[in-house]
């Protein structure tokens, strides 16, 4: 019962959306993605997916993509990225498949972790941060906390967080998203969004003040789901 992550897969098997446009790394991406998973993941196993699922704006359309990856080994836990504009009623979202669940203000159980999250956004501090990212950036918050308070009135001690944007801003400064992680004594901390030359600076990555960070965009990790636990 291994966990493993990846992220932004940014599949479009019902749209014309090449992604080598980002570099030849990205051609064929996902075979790539197929082939790396089916060799490593087994049935028994879960993998966590931190958001950008999909380029579809409709939920009809994600349907392809969301049946390709439901057809990989594997249970699976998905989050939301700033690209799934095709995600929808999270009631109905979590009808669809067995093997494949989705994560918005609740949680999900790996042996004695409770995995949580949210999908994150711009920090205060950063280049691209103003004022009309101010609300979001606090919605997201309180959607962390519901997600990781369902989980802890359950009875969770060990909190894994999937968060689509990186939790801090260029500065590497602290976030309200990392003050909420040390609040709840998160263990570890999923993120992606980042790619090309954003992955070539410095990033948060490895222990920091006792919580671990993980990069999973998938070209950052070869498009290869990465082991966390065994």
């Amino acid at each position: 019962m291994a966990l493993y992550t990846i992220s932004d897969l940014h599949l479009a098997f019902n749209l014309e959306k090449p992604m080598d446009i980002f570099g030849d790394n990205w051609i064929n991406h996902c075979e790539k993605i197929k082939n790396n998973w089916i060799s490593k993941v087994k049935d028994e196993d879960t993998v966590l997916i931190a958001g950008d699922i999909s380029w579809s704006l409709k939920e009809s359309d994600s349907k392809f993509d969301l049946d390709w990856i439901d057809s990989l080994p594997g249970k699976k836990i998905i989050s939301k990225g700033n690209h799934d504009y095709w995600w929808g009623s999270i009631s109905k979202l979590n009808k669809m498949y067995e093997k494949t669940k989705f994560l918005q203000n609740n949680f999900y159980e790996y042996k004695n972790y409770a995995i949580c999250g949210t999908r994150g956004w711009i920090c205060p501090g950063g280049e691209k941060y103003s004022l009309k990212d101010e609300k979001i950036y606090k919605r997201e918050q309180i959607r962390l906390r519901l997600s990781i308070e369902a989980a802890k009135n359950s009875g969770f001690e060990d909190i894994i967080v999937m968060i689509h944007y990186p939790p801090s801003n260029e500065k590497f400064q602290k976030s309200a998203f990392i003050e909420i992680f040390e609040e709840y004594n998160v263990k570890k901390v999923i993120y992606g969004h980042l790619h090309g030359p954003s992955l070539k600076g410095k990033l948060l990555e490895g222990d920091v003040d006792g919580i671990e960070y993980i990069l999973s965009s998938a070209d950052y990790i070869d498009f290869s789901p990465k082991l966390i636990i065994k």
